[in-house]
């Protein structure tokens, strides 16, 4: 009996926005589409604002990306 088991991979990525948080996911989530195949998920791990002259200026994310492995 053969088992196709599946391999999942999770790699993390740092994304950056001046608009909100859901815009800096949206800009990690889409730069990690254009380099890793079978992104079956996103979890956001952190979320950090970078502040200067008491304004908030970007905030940021840390995402895990899923993915499967190839074979």
């Amino acid at each position: 009996m053969r088992s196709d088991g599946r391999v999942a991979r999770i790699t993390e990525v740092v994304a950056g926005s001046p608009k909100n948080f859901d815009d800096a996911v949206l800009v990690g989530f889409k730069r990690a589409a254009r380099t890793l195949r079978g992104i079956t998920g996103l979890r956001v791990k952190d979320m950090r604002c970078r502040v200067e002259e008491g304004k908030i200026i970007e905030y940021r994310v840390t995402l895990e990306v899923i993915f499967i492995l190839e074979s």
